[in-house]
């Protein structure tokens, strides 16, 4: 494995190359029954480790840090199971909280990542729905113009342990677990779906979080083949499409991988994903001012969703420090989506939350270097969690 490019502050390479660490919360039940087989002990050692791991105990959900503490599961399988995959948690680096409720948090994982998860509460409380937004890479390697993690890079694949985890982390944070969790942080899903999938599978499982499919999405820049893929998995989670421009001229300028798969081909493997009755693909619609926000723009949306079961969501652009890009005007905002409505289509502006604790995916990560004040640490420390 080459020396990952956030060691050394250049862009990777050949990111396809990288694999995400081996470490055991990354096993699936499927694969703890075989680990626990190949050391002689029965399958119900398999369940015992993987609860301990994932499930309910004194420190909330996934909250055991070494396997020490395990004391219902021998000590040599113990032993050899973290021979073969040891923990490799993420530690809380930071976290901010925004005056309308968000939390974001920074990590390290073990070898050094800054990663980044949120926490978004509602914008209406008596809804009392939580969204956590979490990450599946460190950086990103598909290079989109407007985005705040795309400065940073690629710096390696996280594995769905990492992913867990800041689930974990952000389930103890709130006190509850989330409404819906997001795969729309740092990263590309779609680039490292071998570990998202794991993760799902994790996720879904009863006998950790439990979390319905339908309260799980990921969010592509546009993957094709990463999109066949993932409608392979039963049940699927909700998939949502980072499309941003309604012509392949501009797509390009903003999103790279646009010159892959562009709106053509990405649009067909959306009208293959296979839905559930009533369930909808998510179309994102960064909206920039004097770029991708004219009439035109907002009479040709429709037309390229045609025959496609879609929600559009309309997201005034939330400015990054250096990058030339503005936030169109509420007025702007409300005549391009009036102009989608009357297609027929849900649509819908996103409010923007968390601009004041640096919640554009990738803002937080990008001050790595700077220490932070947190608003959490102090309690989260209270637990054991944060050290």
């Amino acid at each position: 494995m080459r020396r990952p490019s956030w060691l050394s502050g250049r862009r990777c390479a050949d990111p396809w190359l990288y694999l995400p660490p081996l470490d055991l919360r990354s096993l699936t039940i499927e694969e703890l029954r075989e680990c626990v087989a190949r050391q002689g002990e029965p399958p119900f050692r398999a369940e015992q480790v993987f609860r301990w791991l994932h499930g309910p105990g004194p420190g909330g959900v996934g909250s055991v840090r070494a396997l020490d503490a395990v004391s219902n599961v021998p000590r040599s399988l113990r032993e050899a199971l973290l021979a073969e995959a040891p923990l490799q948690p993420i530690r809380l680096d930071g976290a901010v909280t925004a005056a309308d409720g968000t939390r974001k948090f920074r990590f390290r994982t073990h070898d050094g990542c800054a990663i980044e998860s949120v926490l978004i509460p509602d914008d209406k409380p008596e809804r009392a729905k939580l969204t956590l937004c979490l990450s599946c890479q460190a950086g990103c390697a598909w290079g989109c113009t407007f985005c705040a993690t795309a400065t940073l890079g690629f710096g390696r694949h996280l594995s769905a342990g990492e992913m867990v985890e800041q689930l974990y982390w952000g389930m103890e944070s709130a006190g509850c677990k989330p409404s819906n969790v997001v795969f729309m942080g740092m990263g590309e899903p779609l680039h490292n779906l071998d570990p998202v999938e794991r993760a799902l599978r994790i996720f879904e499982h009863p006998w950790g979080a439990g979390l319905s499919p339908r309260r799980l999405t990921i969010s592509t820049a546009g993957v094709v083949p990463g999109i066949d893929a993932l409608a392979k998995i039963q049940p699927a989670p909700n998939l949502a499409i980072s499309l941003n421009a309604t012509t392949d001229e501009v797509r390009d300028r903003l999103m790279p991988i646009n010159r892959h798969w562009n709106i053509a081909a990405l649009l067909a493997a959306a009208r293959r994903f296979p839905l559930a009755h009533h369930r909808r693909i998510t179309f994102e619609y960064v909206l920039l001012a004097g770029v991708n926000d004219s009439d035109m723009d907002a009479a040709r949306l429709p037309r390229l969703l045609r025959g496609i079961p879609s929600k559009v969501n309309i997201i005034p652009y939330n400015p990054v420090p250096g990058l030339p890009f503005e936030r169109p005007s509420a007025q702007r905002a409300l005549a391009f989506q009036n102009a989608i409505r009357l297609a027929d289509i849900p649509v819908y502006i996103r409010t923007s939350r968390g601009s004041d604790a640096a919640a554009a995916c990738g803002q937080l990560a990008a001050r790595a270097d700077e220490p932070l004040l947190p608003c959490e640490l102090a309690a989260l420390a209270k637990t054991g969690r944060a050290s």
